[in-house]
């Protein structure tokens, strides 16, 4: 099993930045592909972005493209995303996952332990 827990999320206005992290525990040598997830209010749960065990060929949904970055560190087993020139429609809980798949999915499905989530609030 592995265990999940995000962190850093907070209330901030539009234009600003936030760090998420998300640290690992357990069976983290099955792990191969971390991901963040996000579900506004009303909304389902989408993609946002993902990372491979060695960082290569990170991928992000179009709507974070040029803003977010997915980064990890397998040392402190710990992926990261940064947040940059966020927007209200940013506003979301935040959950990380991570897959054992020798892939780096998109889909929810592929994922197989999931965090608690982070809230994450961004004002006009």
């Amino acid at each position: 099993q592995v265990q999940l827990v995000e962190s850093g999320g907070g209330l901030v206005q539009a234009g600003g930045s936030l760090r998420l992290s998300c640290a690992a525990s357990g069976s983290t040598f099955s792990v191969y592909a971390r991901g963040w997830f996000r579900q506004a209010p009303g909304k389902e749960r989408e993609f946002v972005a993902a990372i491979s065990w060695s960082g290569a060929n990170p991928v992000y949904a179009d709507s974070v493209k040029g803003r977010f970055t997915i980064s990890r560190d397998n040392a402190k087993r710990t992926v990261y995303l940064q947040m940059n020139s966020l927007k209200p429609e940013d506003t979301a809980t935040y959950y990380c996952a991570a897959s054992t798949r020798a892939i780096v999915p998109r889909a929810q499905g592929a994922y197989d332990y999931w965090g608690q989530g982070t809230q994450v609030t961004v004002s006009s």
